[in-house]
């Protein structure tokens, strides 16, 4: 039992570096745009602890990053309101459209704080939400399955 405990916190740990790791380098070392967002580092949680949870489907990791992240640059940009009205909104109606669209995924929920803190323009959602999302879900899909030899998705 704290055998298996201890290769799958492992596992989880060495395929979060390789994951964060290669989001980190292209948005460093290329000029390729931003990879990279606090709330992926919650994401690999999931993903490599809990592949199984459905909060870890690719789906719910796209379009729960999406959703939220859409949110909150709508309120930033459309709904003039003191911050510290307009961030707590923006996480409630992000947290309630992920759940009521079936694709709610936790560690999303903290996008709309990054995006507002950010003032982040409509561009943010190509990169590094969904650039960063598709990358994401590959190492996701080959790290736990055919490394891991998890069933995922």
């Amino acid at each position: 039992m704290i055998k298996d405990k201890i290769y799958k916190s492992l596992l989880a740990a060495f395929f979060s570096i390789i994951t964060i790791g290669i989001l980190t380098l292209l948005t460093y070392k290329t000029n390729f745009g931003l990879f990279l967002i606090a709330s992926f580092g919650s994401s690999m949680v999931l993903l490599y602890g809990y592949p199984e949870s459905p909060f870890a489907k690719p789906k719910n990791i796209l379009f729960g990053h999406l959703v939220t992240s859409a949110i909150g640059i709508l309120f930033y940009n459309y709904i003039p309101l003191p911050i510290y009205i307009m961030i707590p909104l923006a996480v409630g109606f992000g947290v309630g459209l992920m759940i009521l669209l079936d694709v709610t995924h936790p560690p999303a929920g903290g996008n709309p704080i990054i995006v507002i803190l950010g003032s982040v323009s409509f561009e943010y959602l190509l990169s590094p939400i969904l650039s960063g999302c598709l990358i994401i879900i590959a190492f996701g899909i080959l790290l736990n399955k055919f490394v891991a030899r998890k069933k995922y998705p």
